[in-house]
């Protein structure tokens, strides 16, 4: 084969990888789940809300600009030190992300979701975490992409009024959203994966046995598992191993579905077993996105959700 044919075909499969099209079913499933578990995060800073988003509470303002770049760390909190309109904004922060985990007027409720999520997590440092950051991820991209093309409330609208303009399920712009969450998702698991190679409790075996025995994060009693150390090791490394190689193995298509079902299997059980229920529950709803939108619909299918045609 030539060098003019090996170009031709890297070439053929860039453009098939970025810009060949795809259904929107997937980036609809997941704007539902993870629109839910936004909606939640920031509804639950509602009973406290005072405490960490008061200028000079818990979070003071003066805490957020000692550790934070302002100019990289926009939110509109610090603008705005009216208590009264801080409380309106936030009613309407979570209007719209429960408009948009709908699929309501998406095109606009996308944009503010992933504005007002970005804008919390900015202001709320020091107690903002892996799952703010995923959700910052999740909803940047899907106000990015069609989203709401699919199992929304905008979808069963255009489908019940005959005068409004069609939109197509497959969509150029949806598998080049899908692209670069796959992407995103990958250089977050090579980097962690990355890190634990750094400490040697991931290379003797006993990285996992820390997080059992840890009382403050502890919602069930694993320590049992002392009596077994070779199960142990095996967990540790087989968590290392899986990591750390996530980035190569989960696009091949017979190794994907052994992939994401550790992933499922690693982030509900640290969810279950350590309280980090929301965080567990984000990465899973991240990694759906290696589900193909054929496999969604058959499963829809399965559960008596009818395909949405417009």
């Amino acid at each position: 084969m030539n060098d003019n044919s090996l170009f031709s075909q890297a070439k053929k499969g860039w453009d098939s990888f970025w810009f060949s099209k795809c259904e929107t079913t997937t980036l609809g499933l997941m704007r539902i789940l993870a629109g839910a578990i936004i909606f939640y995060t920031h509804l639950v800073w509602t009973f406290e809300f005072d405490s960490f988003f008061s200028r000079d509470q818990l979070l003071s303002m003066e805490h957020n600009r000692i550790i934070t770049d302002s100019s990289f760390a926009w939110s509109h909190f610090r603008w705005i030190e009216s208590e009264t309109l801080l409380w309106g904004i936030h009613w309407i922060a979570l209007a719209g992300m429960l408009l948009f985990c709908l699929g309501a007027f998406t095109r606009v409720t996308s944009i503010l979701t992933a504005f007002f999520t970005i804008s919390y997590a900015n202001r709320a440092v020091g107690a903002a975490f892996g799952l703010d950051q995923i959700n910052v991820m999740l909803a940047f991209y899907l106000a990015i992409g069609p989203s709401g093309n699919s199992l929304s409330i905008d979808a069963w609208w255009r489908g019940r009024n005959s005068q409004m303009p069609t939109v197509s399920q497959s969509s150029i712009l949806a598998n080049f959203v899908t692209r670069l969450i796959q992407l995103h998702l990958c250089i977050i698991y090579l980097f962690a994966g990355c890190s634990k190679l750094l400490g040697s409790t991931w290379w003797n075996g006993e990285a996992i046995w820390g997080a059992m025995a840890n009382a403050e994060y502890q919602t069930i009693d694993l320590t049992w598992l002392a009596a077994y150390p070779y199960v142990i090791n095996l967990l540790t490394h087989l968590t290392l191993a899986w990591e750390v190689s996530y980035f190569i193995m989960v696009w091949p298509r017979w190794s994907r579905p052994i992939v994401i079902g550790m992933a499922i299997a690693v982030h509900l059980g640290i969810g279950i077993s350590m309280g980090m229920v929301e965080f567990g529950l984000i990465m899973v709803i991240a990694n759906l996105v290696f589900v193909s939108p054929s496999f969604v619909n058959a499963l829809l299918l399965r559960l008596g959700v009818p395909k949405q045609t417009q």
